[in-house]
């Protein structure tokens, strides 16, 4: 016979069948959960950074290459062909203006400066002689000269006497004619020795001036031979640091070969290398910064040279700092020639996520997960990058390295 169930049974009924219901029900989200797990690609936080979209100033940079240079170096080369005698410096030695760096062969330039020397004496040995020639010659026709003026005082006296006797006929007209030939004759020879002082001052002065020309040449050679045989002991133009020089005692250096270079301390430039693919956005001054081991210094873009090889440009940088005591010659730096400034602009921190201008894709952080949107972004200075459009300000960004999650629409971020 049935008996009615109770009210305690339909109770314990209802609470397992709750109880089986939440149970599935804990199930399925369970279940929903580790397949969403399973299915949404993670990344940990620590392996990411994420920047945060603000406002703030913008440059757009032009990213270089560049080394440290000093600002005045000198090289300095043989002028003659001769090799090496004595070293008395070292690559990298501070040294002092005029101090000797190395001693180059120099008897050939001995030979020759004793050589011009001798013909220089040769040549003032002949503008002697013949300045004493001349005079010698000048007093013997100045004593002609005085002999013909007292043979043409007594032909004059006799010829002024027969004319007076002529008119008292005591003198034939015959005498008369020979005693103002005698005169004319005189008077001929006076004048042709007169001339013949000029003859011989201008005869002698050719010969005397083309010896001096000739001097004037050897002197020149005397001081060219001279300068070669100061310049065979090589010193140092300016103080500073030798940067090279020829070390090798014995060496063979031919004429124009570099011996020593000589580089200024402690004033410093930057040559900068690039691409010629920005050649015509380049300017003489613009800003330029230059960075290193963190450390940033400014400058200005000073020359930009014309010549362009295998397919890159170069370009000289003054620094505002050029006294900067971390800078090193030959260092090597970062170069970043600013184009253009913005101010208010919508900016993010630089990172690997970014390629440049133009829309790109890039992750959105949002309650822990990542999600891609397309974002235009624009000038860049290396620290930060524009966003023209695709974010807004307060928003968070994956800037660092994501790649490997190019392909998915959202990133679960793992603390």
């Amino acid at each position: 016979m049935d008996q009615p169930v109770s009210q305690q049974a339909i109770d314990r009924r209802r609470r397992l069948k709750l109880a089986a219901a939440v149970a599935l029900l804990a199930t399925l989200c369970a279940t929903a959960w580790a397949i969403n797990r399973a299915v949404r690609p993670a990344i940990g936080a620590a392996d990411i950074h994420v920047a945060e979209v603000r406002r703030g100033a913008i440059a757009n940079t032009i990213n270089a290459s560049g080394v440290v240079i000093p600002v005045h170096e000198e090289l300095v080369s043989s002028a003659f062909q001769t090799h090496v005698a004595k070293v008395h410096a070292k690559l990298g030695q501070q040294v002092k203006a005029g101090e000797l760096l190395l001693q180059l062969d120099d008897k050939t330039i001995v030979l020759a400066l004793d050589a011009v020397k001798e013909q220089l004496a040769q040549q003032d040995n002949r503008i002697l002689g013949l300045t004493l020639e001349m005079e010698q010659k000048r007093k013997q026709l100045v004593s002609s000269i005085e002999l013909l003026e007292i043979d043409l005082q007594s032909t004059q006296a006799k010829w002024q006497r027969f004319q007076r006797l002529r008119k008292s006929g005591a003198v034939s007209g015959e005498d008369m004619l020979t005693a103002e030939l005698n005169v004319k004759r005189t008077e001929i020879q006076l004048r042709q020795q007169r001339e013949l002082i000029e003859d011989v001052k201008r005869a002698t002065g050719s010969s005397i001036d083309g010896a001096r020309l000739q001097q004037a040449i050897l002197r020149k050679q005397l001081q060219q031979q001279q300068q070669l045989l100061d310049q065979a002991s090589v010193r140092a133009p300016f103080a500073g640091m030798l940067t090279a020089i020829l070390a090798d005692e014995g060496a063979s250096v031919a004429t124009g070969q570099l011996v020593a270079k000589v580089s200024e301390l402690n004033n410093y430039r930057v040559e900068a290398t690039l691409s010629d693919f920005h050649a015509r956005a380049l300017e003489t001054g613009q800003a330029v910064r230059v960075e290193q081991n963190g450390k940033q210094l400014a400058g200005k873009v000073q020359t930009i040279l014309p010549e362009i090889q295998n397919g890159a440009i170069k370009l000289l940088v003054a620094l505002d700092q050029p006294h900067d005591p971390q800078l090193r010659n030959k260092m090597r730096v970062d170069v970043n020639i600013v184009t253009e400034q913005r101010a208010g602009a919508l900016i993010v921190d630089s990172g690997a996520a970014f390629n440049g201008r133009g829309p790109q894709p890039a992750f959105v952080v949002t309650d822990g997960v990542a999600r891609k949107r397309i974002v235009n972004f624009g000038a860049g200075d290396g620290r930060a990058v524009e966003i023209v459009a695709g974010a807004t300000a307060g928003e968070r960004i994956i800037v660092s390295d994501i790649s490997r999650f190019k392909d998915a629409d959202s990133i679960r971020i793992a603390n």
